[in-house]
């Protein structure tokens, strides 16, 4: 049976108080669930510096991935948030050239700059939406209490509107 995808958007970036690590927020069209993706410092710089349109004076790693797609006739037809497995993240990036289509494993944070910057869409499996929502409750001790910390985060972060979010909201 073929996953069912949800797109979704870049709702805006924030900071996991508990972790101080990135989370990148994505929301269905119509905002009705939310996907908080932690991601690592330079992936959220790469990000945030497309979503406030920062223009560098040299191309960053995301900028000179969609350079070399141009210049070699290659379209990004769309990126996929894939699986979630033990607490990690699974993307895909679609690429066409002519008839030919590709599909690369990336990780979410590499996959959803490039989307940003080639202005592709963005889906997500419903699963990963399910999965991401869990609470494992058979986790005792440290670990048990950061997904609980994760869990309510999610909580949170699904009930915020784009306005919440200041600066990086879109």
């Amino acid at each position: 049976m073929a996953d069912t995808f949800i797109e979704m958007k870049v709702t805006g970036l924030t900071i996991d108080p508990f972790t101080n690590m990135p989370i990148i927020i994505l929301k269905d069209l119509e905002e009705k669930s939310a996907l908080p993706i932690w991601i690592g410092l330079i992936e959220a710089s790469a990000i945030a510096t497309e979503l406030e349109k920062i223009e560098l004076s040299r191309p960053m790693t995301h900028d000179l991935i969609k350079n070399l797609l141009k210049i070699l006739g290659i379209n990004v037809k769309k990126i996929e948030v894939n699986d979630l497995c033990d607490n990690t993240f699974y993307a895909r990036i679609y690429l066409i050239r002519g008839s030919e289509e590709f599909i690369i494993d990336s990780r979410p944070s590499d996959a959803i700059a490039i989307a940003l910057r080639t202005r592709s869409p963005i889906f997500v499996a419903k699963k990963v939406v399910e999965k991401s929502r869990q609470i494992d409750l058979s986790k005792t001790g440290k670990e048990g209490e950061e997904q609980m910390k994760k869990e309510k985060w999610a909580e949170i972060l699904e009930n915020l509107s784009p306005e919440d979010f200041g600066k990086y909201r879109m």
